[in-house]
């Protein structure tokens, strides 16, 4: 069949056609109504299938997840525990408003046990956090190298946790006020090697259950 028999194709007489051309329109069909059904109804059918097989992969990573935790389970809980008695530990270190007073005591007796000269030694405002609050204490004393190392131990070994901050040494220009009898024994070595160490000590104390509520409603209101 030529392509110019087309034009003599009786379409009320489709019987009368050539076998070729009842064949060609016959596939025709077949590709369309394929291609309709693919697009009304395959198409879904594959997006959906798609989306379940993504789906059906998430929750199988999260069945192994999840059952790794369950096999690590007993660790899991050792671990937790040894957190909670070592965030004990911690907050027993924590000083509560009756102790603090005893803590700066302890501090400041420890700078005079280390030789050093306060000139300042000021406790500032309690400073809350989450559960707990800082007190920030500026510092200023006057020492030497030797001094200022004794005083930085003996804070580092006090049974509550103190911390030192924007440590500062300059030096100083002259003497500290001693007797003058000691003043009239210091060398000009000794005097050139004073210096002043200025700082600020943290503290911390733990907040009480109001306290709590009280900078939570605080922060709710800013």
């Amino acid at each position: 069949m030529n392509f110019s028999d087309i034009n003599d194709l009786d379409f009320s007489n489709v019987a009368s056609w050539p076998v070729a051309a009842r064949v060609v329109v016959i596939l025709a069909i077949i590709g369309a109504v394929l291609g309709l059904g693919y697009w009304f109804d395959i198409k879904d059918q594959v997006e959906r299938l798609t989306k379940a097989e993504q789906e059906e992969e998430e929750l199988r990573l999260v069945f192994e997840d999840k059952a790794a935790k369950a096999a690590n389970l007993d660790a899991y809980e050792k671990q937790l525990e040894e957190m909670r008695e070592s965030f004990g530990a911690m907050l027993r270190q924590l000083p509560n408003k009756t102790e603090v007073a005893d803590l700066l005591v302890d501090v400041s007796q420890t700078g005079l046990a280390s030789g050093l000269e306060f000139e300042l030694f000021k406790p500032e405002g309690d400073i809350p956090r989450d559960f707990y609050a800082e007190l920030p204490i500026s510092i200023k004393v006057q020492g030497d190298f030797h001094e200022f190392g004794n005083f930085i131990s003996g804070v580092a070994a006090l049974p509550r946790i103190v911390t030192l901050h924007d440590v500062k040494i300059t030096k100083q220009g002259v003497q500290r006020g001693k007797s003058k009898a000691a003043r009239s024994t210091k060398t000009s070595s000794d005097t050139e090697n004073q210096l002043v160490m200025q700082l600020t000590a943290k503290t911390y104390r733990y907040l009480e259950e109001d306290e709590i509520m009280m900078s939570t409603e605080e922060e709710g209101g800013k």
